[in-house]
């Protein structure tokens, strides 16, 4: 029996946005141990991919590190793919996108690392089958993919040998399996099990080679792994092992395997990823059947495997239906896009608007399952400040009137109105309650709305389980795939859903007896149907030839349910912008004919964030006075109030709220409960303010009130 081939890669990451200070601690208990361990074996040959922000990171902090890898790559001893840039999810980006992203790569490891990538790490393994072509034509010979992928098409485990080709249109690449008894075991598992499993495979199947490729960080960054991978040895013992045992494994590199020897067969592979991430696509109700159907398979004593082929979740673009947020964040993007692709290539690259695009495209941040991901609010910031930054320097270039567009922006099917202005981004969507769905400051490159709202998760059930509160125990780690942690105890109380997005002038009318805590737990009475109502939208006429602003005037025939009767309501609002000015207006007027007074309790609502909810230098003040209390995270009820201030000192600016006449104002913060690699955590996301009046309306003469919104800045 000849000798199998183990072909070893790993993936190092971190996000776009991420704090200095991860980066640093990963450097130190993460990348730089490994190579220190690595360097120890010259003779074993492995595969690495490093992502954009960590290259550039390591380019200006740490540059000593990257002539070491350099230094092993020309050696012949390490392989480094390419990959998208930024770490985009290729499949999802327009295709002059994604070839530039992996150009931009692709000059970056030839620049700084002196090597030509032949291989690409598909960022979250996302596949669809237009990648080969997309792929071959930006030089790339294989990637690698999990045996998921590979029973999808229907081959069995035992099929899984060497690397396969497919292709589109003409365009091949080979494709390597990921094995995933590999991808569990290393290196939670001692490395004679690795070896035995390598010896199975060459023995009782007759493979040739077999594929281990996943996140670097389970090399000590992954909670409980610095100490089980480096003081406890498991690394070098690991490599070792692989040494001792050469005379039968040999390491080799995925190029170099390619060179040596002809594909299994030819294949084509389905829409899909790795299994758990087509479990976290799932719609939470789906994703609970898919979890018991799993549960109920395993109790009959059926064997899984035989049934990999009918067994999957989603795809990864179900993460754009299941959370509006990720949507947004994507159709944001596509415009940003689109609006580059129209400037001269050689303007797009001089002027820094693609790097700047490329850096919003990064993955992280519009999907969610085992990691934090969606649910950091730093993550998405990070996306929506290089999205507005590429923005501004495309409009300072190709010149962008101040103006109103009609377009259905977030392809829901209806129309949603981007305003153009000089120094405030804004949406209306008058089809969703004609709400304020994004609203930016454009000099500091800040989205104040950029909230996440709460909602069901599948791993909830487990929490309010409170299946475990730790498992520090002794031994190998678990893989986080496997713990249940909790980082403070009572979450399963907070676990509040919300029945609307978390946008801004939506409307609600309250059934009595309403109070700030049934809100906060949506367990209240929506009277009106005017929160997520369809709003008819008309341009509103400049007054006398005055261009200095732009509106837009909503109207809905709506209704109020009391007591089991119903009445109609008809509501107006006009949305002002003024050219030149960070301010607009928002003039609401109510009226109705029926025959009898409506006693109504109305709540404007509007959700704002300033990122962090405890911070001292994010704060409100009421009427130009600071709370006892002022923290972004604090609640409480405030009556007549006429100015609304939220500070921020960190970025230097103010969000000021004015209405007339005063109005009670609601406060609590927004705090979704999710699951990440440390445990279930409460996460700030925002504060939801409600301005509350208690209306008594007679036929036929209606109730007008305004809100003036205006951002300041405070220093340059």
């Amino acid at each position: 029996m000849g000798k199998i081939h183990f072909l070893f890669g790993v993936h190092n990451h971190q996000p776009v946005g991420n704090f200095d200070h991860v980066f640093a601690e990963l450097f130190a208990n993460c990348y730089r141990p490994y190579f220190d361990v690595l360097e120890h074996f010259p003779e074993i040959k492995t595969t690495i991919h490093f992502s954009g922000p960590l290259l550039e990171w390591l380019k200006l902090n740490e540059p000593g590190f990257l002539r070491r890898v350099a230094q092993c790559a020309a050696a012949g001893t390490l392989e480094i793919m390419s990959g998208g840039f930024y770490e985009p999810i290729l499949s999802s980006l327009p295709e002059r996108d994604a070839l530039g992203q992996i150009r931009m790569m692709n000059r970056f490891l030839e620049d700084e690392l002196g090597c030509e990538a032949k291989g690409l790490w598909l960022a979250e393994r996302i596949w669809t089958p237009e990648l080969p072509r997309i792929l071959h034509q930006a030089g790339m010979r294989y990637t690698v993919l999990d045996d998921t992928h590979f029973y999808y098409a229907g081959l069995e485990e035992s099929q899984l040998d060497g690397y396969f080709l497919t292709e589109k249109h003409g365009h091949p690449l080979a494709v390597f399996p990921i094995s995933k008894a590999m991808r569990y075991g290393i290196p939670f598992k001692m490395p004679e099990e690795t070896l035995a499993a390598l010896g199975r495979a060459r023995d009782e199947w007759g493979f040739d080679a077999v594929t281990y490729a996943d996140d670097g960080e389970k090399f000590g960054g992954w909670p409980g792994t610095h100490q089980w991978v480096y003081e406890e040895k498991w690394l070098e013992k690991f490599f070792q092992a692989l040494r001792e045992h050469s005379s039968w494994i040999e390491t080799v590199t995925f190029s170099e395997y390619l060179d040596r020897r002809p594909p299994t067969g030819r294949i084509y592979l389905p829409m899909a990823s790795y299994e758990e991430m087509m479990e976290w696509s799932l719609p939470t109700p789906a994703g609970l059947r898919f979890k018991r159907l799993r549960e109920e398979l395993s109790g009959t004593g059926i064997a899984e495997e035989r049934f990999k082929i009918f067994l999957r979740g989603g795809v990864w673009d179900n993460f754009f239906t299941k959370y509006e947020e990720s949507n947004h964040l994507h159709k944001r993007m596509l415009l940003v896009s689109e609006k580059l692709a129209r400037l001269p290539v050689e303007v797009q690259e001089s002027s820094g608007a693609k790097r700047e695009l490329y850096r919003g495209q990064c993955n992280c941040a519009q999907w969610h399952g085992l990691f934090g991901g969606l649910y950091l609010n730093y993550l998405r910031h990070a996306l929506y400040r290089h999205l507005i930054a590429a923005e501004n320097l495309i409009d300072a270039i190709a010149g962008q009137a101040f103006s109103l567009e009609h377009r259905d922006f977030n392809l829901d099917g209806r129309d949603e109105v981007i305003v153009h202005h000089p120094k405030i981004g804004a949406i209306i969507a008058p089809a969703r309650g004609g709400s304020l769905i994004e609203l930016d400051d454009r000099p500091a490159c800040f989205n104040l709305m950029n909230l996440l709202g709460r909602r069901e998760e599948i791993y909830h059930a487990a929490l309010r389980e409170s299946v475990h509160t730790g498992d520090e125990g002794r031994g190998s780690p678990q893989s986080i795939h496997d713990q249940v942690r909790s980082k403070e105890p009572g979450l399963e109380q907070s676990l509040f859903y919300d029945r609307f997005h978390r946008y801004s002038f939506m409307d609600h009318f309250f059934g009595p007896g309403t109070d700030l805590a049934a809100i906060r737990r949506c367990d209240y009475e929506e009277q009106g149907d005017f929160a997520d109502g369809v709003f008819t939208c008309d341009p509103l006429e400049p007054v006398a030839e005055d261009e200095s602003f732009l509106g837009l005037h909503l109207h809905r025939e709506g209704r109020i349910v009391q007591e089991g009767r119903t009445f109609g309501l008809r509501m107006e609002k006009r949305y002002l912008f003024f050219n030149q000015r960070a301010a607009f207006e928002v003039h609401y007027r109510l009226s109705h004919e029926e025959p009898e007074t409506l006693n109504l309790l109305c709540g404007v609502e509007l959700n704002f964030t300033l990122l962090a909810g405890d911070a001292p230098d994010r704060y409100y003040t009421v009427d130009g006075q600071p709370l006892e209390d002022g923290r972004m995270a604090s609640e409480g009820v405030i009556e007549n109030v006429g100015t609304l201030g939220l500070c921020d000192d960190w970025q230097g600016l103010r969000l000021t709220l004015e209405t007339a006449p005063g109005a009670a104002l609601w406060r609590y913060p927004v705090e979704t409960i999710s699951q990440s690699e440390g445990g279930f955590e409460r996460t700030y996301q925002g504060s939801c303010l409600l301005f509350i009046r208690a209306l008594a309306m007679a036929p036929g003469k209606p109730v007008e009130f305004a809100f003036k919104v205006g951002i300041e800045r405070r220093r340059s």
